[in-house]
Parts: C-alpha cells; structure tokens; sequence
C-alpha cells in the first residue's frame, strides 16, 4: 500500500535542487519540495505530505496530526511506510 505521510519541513537544504529537511515520526530525511513551487515559499514548520519523496501538498498542523493518528491506527500499512521512509534517500 502507497500512502502519503504528514511531515514537518526541518530546513530548506538546497534551494537550487528543491531539497528539505523533513521528519516524519522522528526520522529525518531530504524530501524534493519542487511540486510545492505555487509561489509560496517552503520554510521549516511547513507541514506537507510525502510520498516516494517528494512533498506533493502543504497542510495545516491540525490535518497533520489527524491524519498521522489516522495512520497510526492502521498499523501494519503505517509502519511499513515509515520503513520505507528510513530506507529511502535523496541525494
């Protein structure tokens, strides 16, 4: 299964590559901001949702943890994207 996890933008690492610094569940990973370019700029304490690295839309603090309550109830589905999370790498 293929979800998209909330996370909060740590630090905006590379402006020229479109690269952050988001954790997710206390693990901390670079994540592609670039589909996020609609003239707003990312900043740490943004909250956005990832999928296979890349940030695809911005959300509030209140969705964010809604919905990571809502994965965590999942169980399995959540802890094998957060896995996957760990696993993955942008460089």
């Amino acid at each position: 299964m293929c979800l998209a996890i909330p996370g909060k933008v740590v630090e905006v690492t590379d402006e020229a590559r479109r690269l952050a610094t988001v954790d997710v569940g206390g693990v901390r990973r670079a994540v592609n901001i670039a589909l996020l370019d609609d003239g707003e700029p990312v900043v740490p304490g943004d909250w956005v949702l990832i999928h296979v690295g890349f940030a695809m839309s911005r959300v509030d603090e209140e969705e964010a943890q809604a919905t990571l309550e809502l994965l965590e109830q999942m169980g399995r589905e959540y802890e094998q994207e957060l896995e996957e999370f760990r696993a993955s790498m942008i460089e």
